[in-house]
């Protein structure tokens, strides 16, 4: 890996989802693609885990450790929630939202309990501490709309693509008609986040 890469690129995945899920492993290999063609590029895809402040440290201390010229997060689902927390808190980044959870404590209060992740069947516990940490992490109005990207779906049958279309505003906007929450149809836009991602466009 690069020394000091000329960017930092943060996948972060969905609730109960892994770094093993389809749109983390296609933008990991097309972003492969880019290293070996002599891109100074790295790739930062973690196994989050359930406690949101946990998370956003484990990212935050990759980046202090890393030292990046730039960086973009790219988040689906709830790490679309996360990728937004950060990229408000690092004015350059840019930022690619795959069907996010715009208000995802609301969204996961109704979770509390014990769960399984999707990939492994692992048990976890999604804590009431858990959600009151979403909340406290909540970006109410996105600064430089520019900066990000929203791919969502008009077919996502677990969150409201006007939501998220509404809580971008004046950001690039992707919105694809049909699809689903996982976004089936993602390798036919990979090319456009991976282009606004690697600062191609």
């Amino acid at each position: 890996m690069p020394d000091h890469p000329d960017l930092l690129i943060i996948y972060l995945h969905g609730f109960r989802s892994s770094p093993n899920s389809s749109k983390a492993q296609l933008t990991k290999d097309a972003i492969a693609s880019l290293v070996e063609k002599g891109k100074s590029i790295q790739w930062y895809c973690p196994q989050l885990p359930p406690s949101p402040g946990e998370a956003i440290a484990m990212v935050k201390a990759n980046i202090a450790a890393v030292k990046p010229k730039r960086i973009s997060f790219i988040g689906s689902s709830l790490g679309g929630f996360y990728a937004t927390h950060l990229a408000e808190q690092f004015p350059s980044a840019r930022a690619v939202l795959l069907n996010p959870a715009v208000r995802a404590a609301r969204e996961l209060a109704p979770y509390v309990g014990q769960l399984t992740a999707y990939d492994s069947d692992e048990p976890f516990d999604w804590r009431a501490e858990y959600v009151e940490q979403l909340r406290l992490q909540q970006v109410e109005k996105i600064t430089h709309p520019e900066r990000y990207l929203l791919v969502a779906a008009t077919g996502d049958e677990l969150l409201d693509w006007h939501e998220m279309v509404d809580f971008y505003p004046n950001a690039n906007h992707e919105v694809i008609e049909g699809s689903d929450h996982g976004i089936t149809e993602y390798p036919l836009y990979l090319d456009r986040v991976v282009h606004f991602a690697c600062y191609l466009d």
